[in-house]
Formats: structure tokens, sequence, C-alpha cells
């Protein structure tokens, strides 16, 4: 009896919460501003919160891992300096024993690893006649005899000698090169010395050129003064004459021949030219005054064109909207056909409606439509 309770419990249990998600998935479905916005700002919040959470719990438990690694750091390097100071004493313990009772004089095959035992043998050899100095036991070389250190000396003498003679010869080369510079000073103050000479003698020369350039540039000045007064009055004696000459000439007078070219006679010369004649202006005139009349004729024809084009563009319009009354009149036939057709059309729809409703009893209610649309799945 207890489990049946407890099944009935639990699948009330059940059924309640799956109720509860159900209304709160229809809230956040049905709520317009959760809706725009896209999500459930309250499951938001908590699983912000959450995180938070999480993240400070991460944190604590990163700080306490921190701190147990910070004791073993600490607790390593105190085990690691006490097995650095026992490994030292054991070192130090171990060459002291080796110092006190491992000495090699002690050993038995010391006297073959002897550093010392050299030292108490013979020399190689004593003399440079020693009969122990064979060819094969190459004891002796060139330049290793006893008597090295007077040859030495004697080689550190003869180096000084040489060096000696080399500084001398290096005073003696710096003495040649002085008075060879000494020489060459005084061979280019003499050399200046000309040059300024020299210099001297062309300057006065460039003076007495320039004096007599001067000179020469008066006397041609005063000439070419002389020859511009001379052209000045031959010029003013040439204008006069061809004065005179233009004042008996055919250039001031009227007659009109004087303007004739040899070109032609249709033809004039310019600067003779004293203008047309009456009959010349009369033509000119003649010529205007027929210009003028078909100018007239011409303005007159194009306003007879204009008036035609007016005339046929009238004529078009006219006919554009004969015929686009043509077109609404069809238009409103059509539309009274298209009305007649659906007059008939929705009798007839009435008529079936009519007869669905007599034949189909069970028809569908306004509570039958509104069962839609209320839950979230």
């Amino acid at each position: 009896m207890d489990i049946v309770q407890d099944d009935d419990l639990a699948q009330s249990f059940g059924l309640a919460r799956r109720r509860h998600a159900e209304l709160c998935r229809q809230n956040q479905m049905f709520n317009a501003r959760n809706r725009i916005l896209g999500g459930d700002k309250k499951t938001w919040d908590i699983q912000v919160c959450d995180q938070k959470i999480r993240e400070a719990t991460e944190k604590a438990r990163h700080e306490t891992f921190a701190a147990e690694l910070r004791h073993n750091d600490k607790t390593m390097c105190a085990l690691e300096s006490r097995e650095q100071r026992g490994r030292r004493g054991l070192r130090r313990a171990l060459v002291d024993f080796q110092r006190g009772s491992q000495r090699p004089e002690t050993r038995r095959e010391f006297d073959l690893s002897d550093p010392l035992a050299r030292k108490a043998e013979l020399p190689a050899r004593q003399l440079d006649s020693d009969v122990r100095n064979t060819v094969s036991g190459l004891q002796r070389f060139l330049g290793e005899d006893l008597s090295c250190q007077e040859r030495r000396r004697f080689q550190q003498e003869q180096n000084r000698e040489w060096a000696l003679q080399q500084r001398r010869a290096r005073e003696q080369a710096r003495a040649d090169q002085k008075r060879a510079e000494e020489l060459y000073t005084e061979t280019r103050l003499q050399f200046d010395q000309t040059a300024k000479d020299l210099q001297n003698q062309e300057l006065a020369a460039r003076k007495a050129v320039c004096t007599a350039v001067k000179e020469f540039n008066k006397m041609q000045a005063l000439e070419s003064a002389e020859r511009r007064s001379l052209e000045k009055k031959q010029e003013q004696e040439a204008d006069l004459a061809q004065i005179a000459s233009l004042l008996r000439g055919d250039l001031l007078s009227e007659d009109p021949q004087q303007a004739a070219s040899s070109f032609g006679p249709h033809r004039v010369v310019p600067d003779r030219w004293k203008g047309m004649s009456q009959d010349q202006l009369g033509h000119i005139r003649l010529v205007q005054q027929q210009q003028m009349q078909e100018k007239m004729r011409l303005q007159e024809e194009e306003r007879q064109r204009d008036e035609d084009w007016d005339r046929q563009r009238v004529e078009k319009a006219r006919a554009d909207l004969l015929c686009e009354r043509l077109q609404r009149r069809q238009q409103r036939l059509l539309r009274r056909a298209l009305d007649g057709s659906n007059r008939s059309l929705a009798a007839e729809q009435r008529l079936q409606r009519q007869y669905m409703k007599e034949v189909c009893t069970n028809q569908a209610s306004d509570d039958f439509f509104t069962q839609f649309n209320t839950r979230s799945r």
C-alpha cells in the first residue's frame, strides 16, 4: 500500500513539475518583451550568478593550490639545502681521510709514479763530450750545447750593435729629409717671389691696356655722336622732302584712279582708297533690299510650315482622345461583364454554402479555433 502511494506521489510530483515547466515556457514564449529580447533574462541572470560563483570557487581553489605549492617549494628548498650540506661534509671528511691515511708515498707502486724520481737521477749529460750522449740517444741537438749562455750573450751584443747602426741610419735619413724639406721651402719661396713679380707686371700691363681701351672707346663715342647727328639731319631733310611730295602728289587729292590696283579693276590699294562712289553705294543698297525681301519670304514659308505642324498636332491629339474614349468604353463593357460573372459566381457560392449547411450538420464553432496557439510546443 505504501508503494502504491509513493508511486502516486511521484506521478503527481512529476505532473506538477511538468505543468510548472509548461507554464514557465508559456510565459517565456507568449511574453512580448521576452520574445523581443530573444531570451529569458531571469535565466540569464541566474546563469551569470552561477558563472561568478564558479569563477570565485575556481579562484579560491587556485589560490589554495598556489599556497600549497609555495609551502612545498619552501620544504623542498630546505631539504635540498640540508642534502647539499650533508654532501659537502661527506666530501670534506673523505678528503681529510685521503690526506691523512691514503698518502701517495705509502703505496707500493709509488716509485713508478714518483714525480721527484727524476730529480734524484743523474743528469742526461754533464759535458758536451759525455760518452753517454750517443747519436741514437738524442740528448744533444744543434744550439743546445753547454756554452749556449755565452753564445746568447754574443748574439745579444751583435743585435744591440745592429740596432745602433739602424738607429744611426734612421737619424741620417731624417736629417737628409729635413735638409731636402728646407731646400724645397727655399725653392718654393723663390717661385712665389717670381710669381708675385710676374703678377705685378701683368697688373701694370692690364692697367695700360685699360687706359688705351678707355681712350679708344671715348674716340668711338665721339664719332658715334657725330654720325648720329648727321643721320638725324639727313632724316629730317628726307622727312621734309616726303611731306612736300605728299602735298604735291595724288595721295591727298580726291582722284579715285590713284587707288586702282594693278591686279584688276575689282581690287584697290588700301592706303590710297578714299571710299566708295555713289554708284557703288546704290548697288550695295539694292542688294540689301533684295536680301531683306528674300528673308521675309523665308520667314513666311517658316510660318506656313509651323501652322501645318500645329494643325497636324491638333488632329493627332483629337484622334488620340477619340481612341482613349473608345478604350474606356470597352473597359466599362468588360467590367460590366466581369461584374455579372462575379454575381453569378457569388450566387452559386451561397447556394453551395446553404447546401453544405443542410448536408454537414457538424460544423466547427469558435471554440474550436481558440484552442490553437495555447501551448508552447
